[in-house]
């Protein structure tokens, strides 16, 4: 907590908040580690994979993990330690354990894949090992007690080498393959709710793509869509293809994402659920307007009060509006 958000020279408030938050950021890490020792079984810590047996995921977190190294080895270097553990922070909560861990699931899980588990293993294990070697300065305790535990060579994280300059492992192209498909899972996840989809209910996703490029990348990967979007079937088409009609759109980096409505929700469920919300919106504006129509409230309740009331009315206004338009759009279904 102490040292993110610093920077050299500057006084800094103390809050709970920040404490509540790096709290939660060691239990990220134990609970990431803990998973990693669950599905230790067969490992083997003299397997290397060879490069045929990485996938785009794999290639991914090797170069990010590259990447971190030397980012926070350089502001080591320049004193500027709020910056080299702000950059850890994120890249073990949302590179390692966000996804990485998620896209690796489905390997770890299968124990008749040997070759393929074995890699997962070996990557989780040594990206996991040589993070913990760089958050160690910061975080001297956690670190210590994870590392005893996971597969290692050393006697200790403490007289543990720092972890070394891998430039070698470092895939810009395969950096922007991965993020465009982790975009892509964030929008379909994003419509999903959007529309109150069950959370086990599969929905069809079909991809334009105006970057003929990433093509060949999704149709290699589309089982993280499966996994993690719950996207099942998976169409992949060219920009020219004639769009879908009744289906819910998104365009992220190059993909243009569309999700037929029909057979993703329940039409007359969302629509009574869609329905009772439009007469509660009616219920606040009219409380609202009735409040606004009053002189006496207007004239004697503060500035700012009367102010908050009538950003009150505005934002009620657009949700039933947004509403009105989503049940039309049910309507047409």
């Amino acid at each position: 907590m102490l040292i993110t958000g610093n920077t050299p020279g500057n006084d800094m408030r103390f809050y709970w908040e920040r404490v509540e938050s790096a709290r939660n950021f060691a239990n990220k890490l134990w609970n990431a580690s803990r998973f990693m020792l669950m599905n230790l079984e067969g490992f083997d810590q003299s397997f290397v994979p060879v490069e045929e047996d990485y996938t785009l995921a794999d290639r991914w977190i090797l170069s990010r993990y590259a990447k971190t190294v030397q980012a926070v080895t350089e502001n080591l270097e320049k004193f500027e330690l709020g910056e080299a553990a702000r950059m850890i922070y994120e890249f073990i909560w949302s590179e390692l354990c966000d996804w990485y861990i998620e896209l690796a699931k489905a390997r770890l899980y299968d124990k008749e894949a040997v070759r393929p588990r074995q890699t997962a293993q070996y990557v989780l294990g040594y990206v996991l090992e040589h993070t913990l070697r760089l958050l160690h300065p910061f975080m001297p305790f956690i670190t210590e007690e994870i590392w005893q535990h996971i597969p290692h060579e050393g006697k200790s994280v403490m007289v543990a080498a720092w972890p070394a300059n891998e430039e070698f492992r470092i895939d810009d192209a395969g950096e922007t393959q991965m993020t465009a498909i982790m975009e892509t899972i964030k929008a379909i996840r994003n419509m999903r709710a959007e529309v109150n989809a069950a959370p086990g209910k599969k929905s069809e996703a079909i991809l334009h793509f105006t970057d003929e490029s990433l093509r060949a990348v999704f149709q290699a990967n589309e089982g993280y869509l499966r996994v993690l979007a719950a996207a099942e079937p998976v169409t992949v088409q060219p920009a020219a293809a004639a769009k879908p009609e009744n289906a819910m759109a998104s365009v992220v980096s190059g993909v243009e994402i569309y999700l037929p409505l029909r057979g993703l929700i329940d039409v007359e469920k969302e629509s009574a659920r869609l329905q009772k919300e439009l007469a509660s919106l009616d219920s606040e504006i009219k409380r609202a307007k009735g409040k606004l129509n009053n002189a006496g409230f207007v004239a004697k309740a503060p500035a700012d009060v009367v102010a908050k009331e009538r950003e009150k009315q505005q934002e009620y206004e657009e949700k039933k509006a947004a509403v009105a338009e989503r049940l039309r759009y049910l309507a047409a279904l």
